[in-house]
């Protein structure tokens, strides 16, 4: 190989780099405008968030459901990334429960406008729900598998349940600001704890 072509592979790997980040950047703009806003939020918002133009936007998601897949899938494979880190790193495999039962709250929570969507009967949005479970049972598996092992919970609960009980409290967090769902999971989380 010749010092032409280590050349062009280093800036191809650059340029796939900043793509990605770009995109990242895209993504987390559009996230936070789809929980101030709603999904239906204008693209000149997304934009303004991203310090962009809204043509960098179509380039990258030529529809809107093209755009709010992208940003679904990204925030499920940031939740999912997040299980095995917390559990490497935090105190206790039940600490490590607890904090990514916070993150799967917060993405719950943030999906305003979302529900609607997704029961619109769109094909690319059917499939999404499937991704959830696939990607995030099995995080929240291995969590509870951790700190069933520890000795620190119950055993009984699976993960599939334990994550619908964490859905069904965060209905309606986002449009009652007297309702703290995180406060109840917080309640149904301790409720797995075994005293030591």
């Amino acid at each position: 190989m010749n010092d032409g072509d280590e050349g062009a592979g280093r800036a191809a790997r650059s340029k796939r780099a900043d793509a990605r980040r770009n995109e990242k950047t895209l993504l987390d703009a559009a996230a936070a405008v789809f929980v101030t806003s709603g999904v239906d939020a204008p693209v000149r918002d997304i934009a303004a968030e991203a310090g962009v133009g809204t043509g960098t936007i179509y380039r990258h998601f030529p529809t809107r459901a093209d755009l709010i897949i992208a940003v679904y899938r990204h925030q499920v494979e940031a939740c999912a990334e997040a299980g095995p880190a917390l559990l490497a790193t935090g105190a206790t495999p039940y600490a490590a429960l607890g904090q990514w039962i916070d993150l799967f709250v917060d993405f719950l929570v943030t999906k305003h406008g979302l529900a609607a969507v997704l029961q619109s009967g769109d094909a690319g949005f059917e499939a999404l729900h499937a991704y959830f479970l696939d990607r995030l049972v099995p995080v929240c598996t291995q969590l509870l598998e951790a700190a069933t092992a520890s000795g620190e919970i119950h055993s009984e609960v699976t993960a599939l349940e334990l994550m619908r009980g964490v859905g069904n409290l965060c209905i309606g967090a986002d449009s009652d600001p007297r309702y703290d769902a995180r406060r109840l999971v917080g309640l149904l989380i301790a409720g797995l704890h075994r005293p030591s």
